[in-house]
């Protein structure tokens, strides 16, 4: 067995946390979706709840572990904090937080008793999520514009990774709101669709230039292939919230003067949600058919392989949701498909990832210099890492 750590940059154990990234958080969204979607399965099993609740507790174990490497970094290490922001695919995982933190917040009052108490701390820690999400569709689309350098047939489904998070905010919010009072449960709904409205336009907007991109320049490179199932994350969630908030409409405005509103939230949501959902099921065929031709050529293994599951992981719950609204038992079934698919792709993944975990293999930040493992001093040198990446992976494909 390979030694513990033993291909950690310069042997130092302090490489770790410098060389930290966000897409660690990656594995808490598909880790915690998980959980959630075995809390649904249709076909019940022994133990079911008990295995959703494992899952849900180790990821939160692991949540506070990546959060603690990660603000060490800005700590300790604040130049290489900086240049992650720099980085134009390194900085989209910056998205990641807030939807990992939405699973380990939804956890607490769809997998556990309720309490009061509980509530409360679910309430509070669903504004914390807001924040983070606002902080993600703002700050990286602003590197984004005025730092990073980008082209178009470099461009791949991550960039909707920062722009996603709010409608998984608003997905979370309708949810948790059928749990609060009224009067809060008014201000999480309203609060919702704001989200909803700033990030599912930009993630269509997203989608057209993929499109075209997809068209004019064909599939990524191998080492971007699983983003092709990104597209399944903004359609799933942006279903899965319309589906939700219009339920939580009618308990909400049901005495007020939004009543008439209220009522009209659910049918509205419910052909929304569909609407978007078949959308979503022609990317998942796109992707299938990506995945296979990548197969043939020797897909390899990176921390891009938790792509594989919280798109397919929303787009279940919009399923589950869909078979909940609609009462057509056909979404059950297509539902419960979608979680067993999930789990395989949660278990390859996982494996996979404790493997390069153990070993340090993963720990490695490209927007620091491979070489040496010395910051890069300037932005033309990040333009020069950036080219020298781009030629050999032109040189591989």
């Amino acid at each position: 067995m390979a030694r513990f750590l033993s291909a950690v940059p310069n042997g130092d154990l302090r490489e770790v946390v410098r060389h930290f990234t966000p897409n660690w958080f990656a594995a808490n969204m598909g880790t915690g979706i998980l959980a959630l979607m075995l809390a649904d399965f249709p076909y019940h099993f022994s133990g079911q709840l008990v295995v959703a609740r494992g899952l849900w507790s180790i990821n939160v174990f692991f949540f506070g572990l990546f959060t603690v490497l990660f603000l060490g970094r800005a700590i300790f290490y604040p130049a290489a904090f900086r240049r992650l922001f720099e980085h134009p695919v390194q900085s989209l995982f910056i998205g990641a937080i807030p939807m990992g933190f939405a699973t380990i917040v939804n956890g607490i009052f769809l997998l556990w008793p309720l309490t009061p108490e509980t509530t409360l701390v679910a309430h509070y820690l669903w504004w914390v999520d807001v924040v983070l999400s606002l902080f993600s569709v703002l700050a990286v689309p602003y590197y984004m514009f005025t730092t990073q350098h980008h082209a178009m047939d470099r461009m791949t489904a991550a960039w909707l990774l920062p722009v996603v998070p709010p409608e998984v905010a608003a997905a979370s919010g309708g949810m948790l709101a059928g749990h609060l009072s009224t009067g809060a449960a008014g201000w999480v709904i309203y609060t919702s669709y704001v989200l909803w409205a700033i990030s599912v336009p930009l993630a269509f907007a997203i989608l057209t230039i993929l499109f075209l991109r997809l068209t004019l320049h064909k599939m990524p490179h191998i080492d971007m292939a699983v983003s092709a199932w990104l597209p399944l994350g903004p359609l799933g969630t942006g279903s899965l919230a319309m589906l939700v908030l219009g339920p939580s409409d009618q308990y909400a405005f049901a005495n007020s003067s939004m009543a008439a509103v209220g009522a009209l939230g659910e049918p509205v949501g419910i052909i929304t949600g569909l609407v978007l959902w078949g959308f979503g099921l022609w990317w998942m065929a796109i992707a299938i058919f990506f995945t296979l031709r990548y197969l043939n050529e020797g897909l390899p293994f990176n921390m891009g392989w938790w792509g594989f599951t919280f798109p397919l992981g929303v787009f279940t719950a919009s399923t589950y949701a869909l078979a909940r609204e609609t009462r057509f038992v056909v979404f059950d079934h297509i539902g419960a498909a979608f979680t067993i698919l999930l789990a395989f792709f949660w278990v390859v993944v996982t494996w996979r990832t404790f493997g390069g975990m153990w070993v340090g293999r993963l720990f490695r930040d490209p927007s620091l210099s491979e070489e040496t493992a010395m910051l890069i001093d300037s932005k033309e040198d990040v333009q020069r890492l950036i080219t020298k990446e781009d030629v050999i992976k032109d040189l591989r494909s």
